[in-house]
């Protein structure tokens, strides 16, 4: 008995020694003993960060799935692209659902209502025999000024 007390004990003090050990928290360990940094990686967790805190890659993800809707084509980074095309998806699916709540959340997503009337009367009809793949990102030149892969991506 004294010898399974010792051990549980040793192995709550080893794992006490790196903080708290979630594997699932992509975060930054620091090791008590010598101050020592373990850096956990970020398996599944992929999502394009495009170099911004939270709240402005979002912001950049509405206004970019606004002007995709309101103009049907807009040329921007190919990450980007990549990116918004979830977000552009996912409002077509809404408005092909059709209903209150999905009317909604398209309006707290998008930043014009008028266009998401608009969306939600064309939606239907245009996409009823598509069930997915709503966009289409086509590579083109890159950009001149810093080399950065340029994309345009469009309502198919």
């Amino acid at each position: 008995m004294m010898r399974v007390f010792a051990i549980l004990s040793l192995l709550i003090a080893g794992a006490a020694a790196f903080g708290s050990t979630s594997a699932f928290t992509g975060r930054t360990m620091i090791g008590a003993s010598n101050g020592s940094t373990v850096v956990m990686m970020r398996h599944r967790k992929k999502l394009a960060k495009l170099g911004k805190p939270a709240d402005q890659r979002k912001a950049l993800l509405r206004a970019l799935t606004t002007e995709v809707i309101r103009h049907g084509r807009i040329k921007t980074t190919l990450v980007r692209a990549k990116a918004v095309r979830k977000h552009v998806d996912h409002m077509i699916q809404l408005g092909k659902r059709g209903d209150l709540h999905a009317r909604r959340q398209a309006l707290g997503w998008v930043y014009d209502k008028d266009l998401v009337h608009s969306l939600f009367e064309a939606a239907p009809e245009r996409y009823a025999e598509r069930n997915g793949g709503y966009t289409r990102v086509l590579r083109t030149m890159p950009r001149q000024g810093d080399n950065a892969k340029m994309a345009v991506i469009e309502l198919v």
